[in-house]
């Protein structure tokens, strides 16, 4: 099943209303699993079932076989021997439904969230911290998974205290009620429990989000942390970070130790009240020595699913924070929308036309492109020339329409880019960046990564055309030598072919460099784009470059100036003419751009 199907078929059920409670948002996930989930709840019933009935055994053998001397002690021996067993094996089921349930809602939040992650566009990643995503998709998901899986289960716990309420209400009505006074006030507690625990539930799953960003951060970072020796700069930063976590814990656990023994210890007062009224009521021979023996067990059968209340209180905190933090993801819509009934692109385009195209990031008022035209005819190579923080980047991630401009309109063939199926467009067009990204797998995995069903003759054509074929097989294990964490263990100008190999060999229509061959030696660059050219006739190739060898490769140069087009024409045109291009041409080679 693709993500789409899987989106429309699945995912569709849990975006309800973001006024709904987090719980009646959940029940979806619940209900794909229903019958594993009832079959754990109602076995785990049958087996409290059984072991209330040890109390009545227990109250009818004391007064057959000491007072009536009526029965033997091997009988109720055998009796309580089954309920014990069956009381096990009802365990034993109920415990492994419940923990398939458990794990398969935490799969089904973990899919739901990464299939999440996939459809947000680039801005809402410009925005965010990768280490917060992540810890929502682990602690916070563990959270809710735990809490909506065992929850339940301890309100089953707790209904056995209904059970043994029945059997006491049997043995003596007045005993029974004066045993429960105390319950009323619990209640109240557990209530006040639970609104103190709320907000600092929230601020510890908060902060450790912030725990998994800095981590993340520096081990991704780590590189850059050890050139300029800031390892003990990200050390202090982590340290801060965690006694923030560490005070929210502390407070957690303040609160929990200030309720928490109220809610535990009050139900032992009914005890309490049985042992004196209880022992008044038999001294008078008015309740027999078994009714006050079975009154007990059924007191301490009270006790744990209220030592419970406690745990399931501060639970449903933790998870109703993870919660808002999970939905806040998953009610993000993409910045990026498309119509009822998209186009599919199937022929790659003749002409790209921006048409009074504007551009700024976040809503800015800082135009990075303002009010810029342009026409890309197919089959052309062109070159976007500018000083940096031209929009040179920013006008080609328009094409594959990672962003939509401010205001203007990009036409493919007249047709507004925005009317086209989103998939079709980011199948024939594909951009490669000048710091690429290489997975921790082979080289031919990293390759097939867009195409995995390619067979190894393309790789390795693909390979050959951008360089790099020679140098794969030179490695002990060729192309099944495993690249280090994102390829690290390669040079840069070793992963930038790599990447490009894994973009060529889908053969798109449209291919955007964005510097991508900056760490390339000139007359490896130059060979490359020639065998780019040859490729395919029809491709349209878009070179940001900074190389003059590379720039006049193009059919035509596009030169840009604070997010407008200041000229176009080819490079020999603009180099004879055009004052800025030369300037700009000159700062890129004092700058030392210009890489041999």
């Amino acid at each position: 099943m693709t993500a789409t199907e899987y989106r429309q078929v699945h995912t569709q059920d849990f975006q309800k209303p973001k006024q709904q409670g987090w719980i009646k948002r959940s029940v979806p996930i619940i209900k794909k699993n229903r019958f594993t989930f009832i079959t754990a709840l109602l076995f785990s019933f049958v087996a409290l079932v059984m072991q209330v009935q040890v109390p009545s055994l227990l109250n009818n053998s004391i007064d057959d076989i000491f007072r009536k001397h009526s029965k033997s002690v091997s009988g109720y021996v055998i009796e309580i021997l089954v309920l014990a067993v069956l009381s096990g094996i009802s365990g034993l089921i109920s415990r492994r439904n419940l923990y398939a349930t458990a794990y398969a809602i935490e799969y089904e939040l973990r899919r739901m969230m990464f299939d999440k992650f996939s459809s947000l566009s680039h801005s809402f990643y410009d925005k965010v911290q990768i280490g917060q995503l992540i810890s929502r998709a682990n602690s916070d998901i563990r959270s809710v998974q735990m809490y909506l899986t065992f929850a339940p289960m301890i309100l089953v716990q707790l209904s056995m205290a209904l059970v043994a309420l029945v059997y006491m209400l049997m043995i003596n009505v007045v005993l029974a009620l004066l045993s429960m006074l105390v319950l009323p006030l619990v209640f109240v507690i557990g209530l006040k429990m639970r609104q103190e625990m709320f907000p600092i539930s929230w601020l510890t799953q908060a902060r450790l989000a912030d725990i998994a960003s800095t981590v993340d951060e520096s081990v991704s970072g780590v590189r850059v942390v050890k050139s300029f020796l800031a390892e003990e700069k990200q050390l202090k930063k982590l340290i801060v970070r965690a006694k923030k976590v560490q005070w929210a814990l502390i407070k957690d656990a303040d609160i929990r130790a200030r309720w928490t023994p109220y809610i535990q210890n009050l139900p032992q007062v009914g005890l309490l009240i049985v042992l004196l009224y209880g022992g008044y009521l038999s001294i008078y021979g008015r309740l027999g020595i078994g009714a006050i023996v079975a009154f007990n067990s059924y007191l301490l059968m009270l006790q744990a699913p209220f030592m419970m209340l406690g745990m399931l209180i501060m639970m449903g905190q933790r998870a109703s924070a993870s919660a808002s933090r999970i939905y806040e993801v998953i009610d993000q819509e993409s910045e990026l929308t498309e119509s009822n009934n998209p186009l599919e692109l199937k022929e790659p385009p003749k002409v790209i036309e921006f048409k009074n195209v504007t551009f700024s990031y976040f809503g800015s008022e800082n135009q990075v492109l303002n009010d810029l035209n342009l026409k890309i005819v197919q089959g052309k190579s062109i070159a976007i020339v500018g000083r940096t923080g031209s929009g040179k980047s920013t006008l080609a991630k328009l094409i594959p329409r990672y962003y939509d401009p401010t205001s203007g309109q990009i036409f493919f063939d007249g047709i507004d880019l925005k009317s086209f199926k989103l998939s079709s467009v980011r199948q024939n067009v594909v951009m490669v960046y000048d710091e690429p990204f290489l997975f921790s797998t082979t080289i031919e995995e990293n390759i097939k990564f867009a195409k995995p069903d390619a067979n190894l003759a393309e790789v390795i054509e693909a390979a050959k055309l951008c360089k790099i074929h020679d140098f794969i097989i030179s490695l002990p294990q060729g192309y099944d030598t495993v690249v280090g964490e994102r390829g690290y263990s390669l040079s840069g100008g070793q992963r930038q072919r790599i990447a490009l190999a894994r973009a060529i060999l889908i053969k798109p229509t449209i291919l955007i460099l964005d510097d991508a061959l900056s760490s390339v030696d000139v007359s490896t660059e130059k060979a490359i784009v020639e065998n780019l050219r040859k490729l395919k006739s029809d491709m349209t190739l878009i070179l940001i470059a900074q190389r003059s060898a590379t720039i006049a490769l193009a059919d035509e140069v596009v030169l840009l100036e604070d997010g407008l087009i200041k000229a176009v024409g080819s490079h020999q045109e603009l180099s004879k003419t055009n004052e800025l291009y030369k300037e700009i041409l000159l700062s890129y080679s004092l700058s030392g751009d210009n890489k041999k």
